[in-house]
Parts: structure tokens; C-alpha cells; sequence
């Protein structure tokens, strides 16, 4: 008996901070077991280690998610360990301080666009397999409000990847649905994240603290994953109370 056979099991990149870790510490403490992804190891290692009495603990696969040949190996140990995989949640972003159209070098854009897009395209067709053969499964792409309206704060190359993060949940529903795959997309407003640090100007405390949290964006997670199957949320749009 795999693990996966007595309690759910969800993957969850961009696990070794912001978002992602909240996330996946989130769903340990609601007794998933979850698989860590990230580029650092000992980023993942943190992670783990604040993790509150998880029903089972958390496990970390390093993995540069921009890299499909890594993806698949990842995929590959993370089946083996737990044998099924019934989420995936793909929170793995970055952005970079030169992002307009004026400044905005190409390895920068390259870096950005692979990997808030790229790498949930590559670990969603690694695991949708799985989810088809068990007939069911449930995707969130974690996006922004930039995913739905430009703008000169986030920057050219993100506001594409984010975007992109839309259109990738609503094929998944187009076309798996049927299979019992459903996929939802998470457009958050400002969140207080070691991110907004490669802001020109990153914000101050005061500012951070009237921002979304990184729990805010994990309940609205938990809420796309514990729907009863019947049910798709395609699109959470989340905002701070105050601009």
C-alpha cells in the first residue's frame, strides 16, 4: 500500500518560500501529503522544518522546474515514492528588478517566462498521466492580478508568463474535464512575499502588512482542492480590503 492510498497527495513548486511554502505547510497540517518542490535544497529543508505535526511529514525532490528532462525524473521519484498524485500546485514564481519593455534584458525574460510558465506547463503534462489512469485529479495555477490586467508594476515579462497561467487553466478544463481533471486559477493582488523585495522600489513594512498574506492565497488552494469532484472553480480572484 502506497502512501497515497490512505491519505491524498498533492505536489506543490515554489515550495522553498512565499506562496509556495505556505501552501504546502497548510496542506500538511490539513493531512495531505505533500511533495516539496524547489531549485534549493536547503530552501526545502526550511520549509520541512516548519511544518507544525503534519499527519505525514512533508518531503522535499529539488527540481529547476524550467528544465523539462528535470521535470520528468522528478515526477518520475515522486509517483514512485507515493504512487498517485491527486493535486498539483503550481506556485513557482519569480520576477526581476529591470521588467519594463525599456530595460528588460532577454536572459531576464527567458528566466522569468520559463519559469512561471514553462514550468507549469512541463509539471502539468507530467503528472496529468497519473490523474488520467485514477480519473481524477485537481490543478491550481497560482497567477496574479497582473494575469488579468497589465501593469508598469509587474513588469512586461511577467504579466505574459501570468497570463499565460490563464489560458493553460482553461485548456485543462477544455480538454480534461471529461477525464475528471479539473483546474483552477488564483489571481492574487499584492502579496506579502520575500518577492517584492526585486521591486525597484520594494515597499515598506507598513505596506506589506495592508497586503494580502501568503495564507490568504493557501485557503483559497485549500478551497479549489476540497470541492466536492462535480464542482470546477476555474477562476479565485483575491484582493487586499485596502489599495
Amino acid at each position: 500500500m502506497t502512501l497515497s492510498d490512505r491519505t491524498p497527495c498533492a505536489v506543490v513548486t515554489g515550495a522553498g518560500s512565499g506562496i509556495g511554502r505556505c501552501i504546502a505547510l497548510n496542506l500538511a497540517l490539513s493531512n495531505w501529503q505533500v511533495a516539496l518542490i524547489g531549485r534549493r535544497p536547503e530552501a526545502l529543508a526550511e520549509s520541512i522544518a516548519l511544518a507544525v505535526a503534519p499527519a505525514v511529514m512533508p518531503e522535499a525532490f529539488a527540481c529547476d522546474v524550467r528544465d523539462a528532462t528535470a521535470v520528468e525524473s522528478m515526477a518520475s521519484s515522486v509517483l514512485k515514492r507515493f504512487g498517485r498524485v491527486h493535486a498539483l500546485i503550481n506556485a513557482a514564481g519569480i520576477n526581476t528588478p529591470q521588467r519594463s519593455l525599456a530595460t528588460l534584458p532577454l536572459s531576464d525574460f527567458r528566466r522569468v517566462v520559463e519559469t512561471n510558465l514553462y514550468g507549469a506547463y512541463f509539471c502539468t503534462q507530467a503528472f496529468l498521466p497519473g490523474m488520467r489512469q485514477s480519473g481524477e485529479g485537481t490543478i491550481v495555477n497560482i497567477s496574479s492580478e497582473a494575469g488579468r490586467q497589465a501593469s508598469a508594476k509587474s513588469g512586461i515579462a511577467y504579466v505574459m508568463s501570468k497570463f499565460g497561467l490563464a489560458g493553460l487553466t482553461q485548456s485543462i478544463n477544455v480538454e480534461e474535464r471529461a477525464r475528471g481533471i479539473r483546474a483552477c486559477c488564483i489571481f492574487a493582488g499584492d502579496v506579502a512575499t520575500p518577492l517584492l523585495d526585486y521591486r525597484p522600489f520594494p515597499p515598506l513594512a507598513e505596506k506589506r502588512a495592508q497586503m494580502l498574506q501568503p495564507e490568504d492565497v493557501a485557503t483559497c488552494v485549500l478551497l479549489a482542492l476540497t470541492l466536492p469532484h462535480r464542482a470546477i472553480v476555474e477562476e479565485i480572484v483575491i484582493s487586499p480590503t485596502m489599495k
